[in-house]
């Protein structure tokens, strides 16, 4: 080996030199004739350079801060993790407090406040150890206590939580020692880690025993609560006792709500914030073309569905719903509306990148005469049917346009009705005979059939029910083997397919968009911002 092809050394004093370089504003040239002025060849100073770059720009750096804008706001946020509803609650749930497990980069589950958990009985007994290393933000340790009042809570009816529905499955939930505890669930469940992780948006965190005041937070999570003004702003501080040693790496993040998308952008642009989540296709090409800022895709199983109420006209005519699902030109709203981030979907809601997808459930086609054929039969050909759209309602209005343009092809009116995104989810959501709704990617098939399409679930939006469905989820649940449960799971799907009042177009990826000296976002797909996770992994590169 010649003496050019070996790594050089550097001294203590020219890494430090390097580091500050680093740090500012010098340039590669300038950090090569640095090196090169110590006695180092050309070559090896563009080496050490290059090397240096990269491991500068991978390794976390502590300090600083970032203002961090979600798609909506509202004066109902809440700090309460087990009531959250919109993204700004989610990621501040994540901030403020931590789960059992966690979910990484390929959905599976992680051991977080948990250092153990183990099943017995067929998946129904589940045994977990807690972390003895652990305190509250205010300084009180972590018991079992904590994580039966926290897993409890939800249960109660009066709570409106969204997760009651995977609650109530834990029949019982008993400490069996100060840092131990025992859960007994109604029936099997092998999916109980990745509901722990996952249920609703971002899964059961953990609250301690007692508290019933959210004015502020009280986690054992990477951040405190600094501040929090429901419909204004939050600001979290680091949290230095966290239980991950070296995270989080930033020292403050501000949060709030936009809800108007151009706004958002602006202020991206502008510079007076560092990461928004909420980005539609459409702004995609101009936040791009900027050389400071980063477009972030993460792929999944999200979905905007069309939503018809079964339980009411014209959902409840089930000719008229094939219509309208007919009526849908998928490949036209892949490229028009989502400009190429989707994938075509099927009207159920398990997208191809899911090991339980089924592949050989047959396409439903673009097809005027069929929709037609089924409106004429519905009897309610030549009439207007108002459809509500929303900006929180992501994609609502490009999409009815389309479906407006091709329904009065075949005598189908619809009046689109626009109401603000501020208060859809309260005041419209599941309100209408026809709407639209928002379905982040789960983790897996349970989640969604249990949350969106069980017969009792809370969310269950075009008000599906089918006994063969139900009876079919309690099932996988229980069952161990794959392939078997794949089968099930795609039955599962031909029901939602035939029978549900939600009509799926596409999958669409999450869009998030960032300065791009912020580092550290990884796609986890249960939704933007690394399933509302970025907190503690992000850091700036200043």
């Amino acid at each position: 080996m010649n003496s050019d092809s070996r790594m050089p050394l550097i001294g203590s004093r020219d890494k430090l030199c390097l580091a500050k370089m680093l740090r500012g504003s010098a340039t590669r040239r300038d950090v090569i004739n640095m090196l090169m002025a110590a006695g180092m060849s050309a070559a090896a100073a563009g080496t050490i350079a290059s090397f240096a770059e990269t491991a500068h720009a991978q390794t976390p750096r502590g300090g600083g801060k970032i203002r961090v804008v979600g798609g909506l706001s509202s004066a109902v946020e809440t700090l309460d993790p087990a009531k959250g509803y919109i993204a700004v609650d989610w990621c501040r749930g994540r901030m403020f407090y931590s789960g059992l497990t966690v979910l990484d980069e390929t959905l599976t589950p992680q051991l977080a406040l948990a250092e153990e958990v183990a099943s017995s009985e067929r998946a129904t007994v589940w045994n977990i150890k807690l972390r003895r290393d652990v305190r509250f933000h205010d300084g009180s340790p972590l018991t079992s206590a904590d994580v039966v009042y926290s897993l409890r809570r939800p249960r109660n009816p009066a709570l409106g939580s969204g997760i009651r529905i995977f609650a109530e499955q834990m029949e019982e939930i008993t400490a069996s020692g100060p840092h131990e505890v025992r859960i007994r669930l109604s029936g099997p469940n092998v999916d109980l880690p990745v509901i722990l992780a996952a249920a609703g948006v971002v899964g059961f965190l953990i609250v301690k025993d007692g508290t019933t005041d959210f004015r502020t937070a009280n986690g054992t999570g990477p951040y405190k609560c600094a501040e929090f003004r429901p419909g204004v702003r939050s600001i979290a501080v680091r949290n230095t006792e966290y239980f991950k040693e070296g995270r989080p790496y930033l020292d403050e993040i501000e949060m709030f709500g936009i809800a108007d998308e151009l706004a958002r952008v602006n202020a991206l642009l502008s510079g007076e914030v560092h990461l928004i989540s909420g980005i539609t296709p459409r702004s995609t090409q101009q936040i791009a073309s900027v050389p400071n800022l980063a477009l972030f895709e993460t792929k999944g199983g999200g979905y905007h569905p069309l939503v018809l109420r079964l339980d009411r006209e014209p959902g409840s005519n089930r000719d008229f719903v094939l219509a309208v699902k007919h009526l849908l030109n998928r490949e036209q709203i892949r490229r028009a509306v989502y400009r190429n981030f989707a994938v075509i979907a099927n009207d159920q809601p398990i997208d191809p990148t899911s090991p339980f997808y089924d592949p050989g459930l047959p396409q439903r086609p673009f097809d005027l005469d069929k929709a037609r054929f089924h409106l004429q039969r519905s009897g309610f050909a030549n009439q207007t049917f108002p459809m509500v759209v929303s900006p929180a309602a992501t994609n609502s209005e490009e999409i009815a346009q389309l479906v407006q343009q091709t329904g009065g092809q075949i005598g189908l009116k619809f009046n689109l009705q626009r109401v603000p995104g501020d208060g859809y989810w309260t005041s419209h959501w599941m309100k209408h005979p026809i709407f639209f709704g928002n379905v982040l990617p789960k983790a897996s098939p349970d989640i969604i059939f249990t949350q969106i399409f069980q017969s009792q679930a809370v969310w269950n939006q075009s008000g599906f029910r089918n006994e063969r469905f139900d009876k079919l989820l309690l099932q996988a649940r229980a069952e161990a083997d794959t392939s078997k449960r794949r089968e099930m799971y795609g039955e599962m799907q031909r029901l939602v397919h035939e029978d549900s009042g939600e009509c799926i177009p596409v999958f669409a990826s999450t869009l998030d968009a960032h300065v791009s000296k912020l580092k550290g976002l990884r796609p986890i797909p249960v939704g933007p911002m690394m399933g509302y996770n970025y907190a503690e992994n992000v850091w700036l590169d200043q």
